[in-house]
């Protein structure tokens, strides 16, 4: 124990974020062998992930960011298992730096195998599976790309979202921001009329006729009136055709157009931890 100094035990939790103790025990346990002692902290997260594998990890930090130039934009949540460990600082800066690698990413599975320092990611989480012991995952990775793409984190990280817009102009980045706003906060299922499933809009039509024959509605009449119901589920739901937030006169889209004639919303992506 002795020969293990303080300052190889403070490079160790530097490289793998482990408290103290446990470095200290790696390094004595390695005989002083820095990499064997790395390996034998990932073991140790191996051991931890295996038995929390069937824990829920509900909790966590969603993080948004955009590429240096806009044009592109990711959203992730790191899960976890207690909100304790989500507020945590070390934890959330691990979500951030791991949402800037996926920036580079088109999908979990990519974003799971990228080098994260001397490892994947997928190892990383391993480790600090570990390190906390926690069960930790991606629980969701989403991506847009357009002409200008801005994010919205609301406060304590559990909702994130990213808008894509067809210009890039003076005041697009408010613009975006009031838009991805306004989708963490009236969560649309979709972007337009065309952007709803088939299968939605049928289901929708068969509930207003539902609700239309237990008032006593004529059947001749329940199409036309259903077909009104489903126009004002459209603005209650679809991105473009909502009330905007800050002037329920307004549409989303008449907002934007308010800005920039030309401009339109793109794709929009929403996560949340709730």
């Amino acid at each position: 124990m002795s020969n293990i100094t303080a300052s190889e035990v403070n490079k160790l939790r530097k490289a793998t974020g482990a408290g103290m103790m446990d470095c200290k025990n790696a390094l004595v346990e390695a005989k002083g062998d820095f990499e064997l002692a790395i390996e034998n902290l990932r073991k140790k997260g191996q051991k931890v992930a295996a038995k929390r594998a069937d824990r829920d990890s509900s909790e966590g930090a969603v993080i948004a960011m955009v590429s240096e130039d806009k044009s592109k934009g990711v959203i992730i949540s790191l899960n976890c298992e207690t909100d304790f460990v989500a507020k945590n600082e070390s934890f959330v800066e691990l979500a951030k730096s791991i949402c800037k690698i996926a920036l580079n990413c088109i999908s979990l599975d990519e974003l799971l195998s990228s080098n994260y320092e001397s490892m994947t990611i997928s190892e990383k989480l391993i480790e600090q599976t570990g390190v906390i012991g926690e069960k930790l995952e991606i629980g969701s990775f989403e991506h847009v790309s357009s002409e200008y793409v801005g994010y919205y984190i609301h406060a304590g990280n559990k909702i994130a979202t990213i808008v894509g817009l067809s210009n890039n102009f003076e005041s697009a980045s408010e613009v975006s921001k009031n838009v991805a706003m306004q989708v963490a906060a009236m969560n649309p299922i979709a972007l337009n009329e065309d952007s709803v499933s088939s299968e939605v809009i049928e289901k929708e039509i068969e509930i207003a006729k539902e609700q239309l024959r237990a008032e006593g509605k004529p059947e001749a009449m329940l199409d036309n009136i259903a077909k009104g119901k489903l126009k004002k589920f459209f603005k209650e739901n679809t991105l473009v055709n909502q009330s905007y937030i800050k002037d329920n006169k307004s549409s989303v889209n008449n907002y934007v157009q308010s800005v920039n004639k030309d401009c339109t919303i793109t794709s929009f992506k929403r996560v949340a931890l709730v």
